[in-house]
């Protein structure tokens, strides 16, 4: 096994897990804080839009199985990158588009992606996302921690908010 780590941010971190976890090759989705200047933040703390952290998820995967290319283009699916202030009903910085590379490799797959999406033609507006060297990144809550398992009814809820709709009609 050949054990690799990607952290994505793209909005509320419990609608991020789910495909990403579904995938073979995944080891672990952890929900979680990033990119800010507070050490351990709270989701309180995070919310309140004071520690400048982002809601972001780690993925822990088997790169025999699944690649780093891959992951990035499942990212793309599950966020509206022309949209730099949140996402779909999730707004402010807490909830940015975000990929975080920790190597020099992820930063070229991710740069080259994110230019290929942009002249696709599939987005009338700018790519916005980011792509930013990681940050520590601090585990969430207990509770916040594969949600759409524990509570799959707010889980549904959160997912029609828009991105379910945005997903269908920009990937169909």
């Amino acid at each position: 096994m050949k054990k690799e780590y990607a952290i994505f941010a793209g909005g509320c971190f419990w609608c991020m897990v789910k495909p990403f976890d579904e995938q073979p090759g995944i080891i672990r989705v952890t929900s979680g804080y990033t990119g800010g200047h507070v050490e351990s933040p709270t989701y309180e703390q995070v919310c309140a839009g004071t520690t400048g952290h982002t809601e972001a998820v780690k993925i822990e995967y088997d790169a025999d199985v699944i690649s780093y290319s891959e992951l990035v283009e499942i990212y793309w699916r599950q966020t509206d990158p022309t949209d730099a202030m949140g996402q779909f009903q999730d707004r402010g910085d807490s909830y940015r588009p975000v990929i975080f590379y920790h190597k020099d490799s992820q930063q070229v797959i991710a740069q080259k992606s994110r230019d290929e999406l942009k002249k696709s033609g599939r987005f009338e507006n700018p790519i916005v996302t980011k792509i930013e060297k990681e940050a520590p990144f601090y585990e969430a809550e207990d509770y916040h921690q594969d949600f759409y398992k524990k509570d799959p009814v707010r889980f549904e809820m959160e997912e029609l908010g828009g991105r379910e709709q945005f997903k269908k009609e920009v990937w169909k």
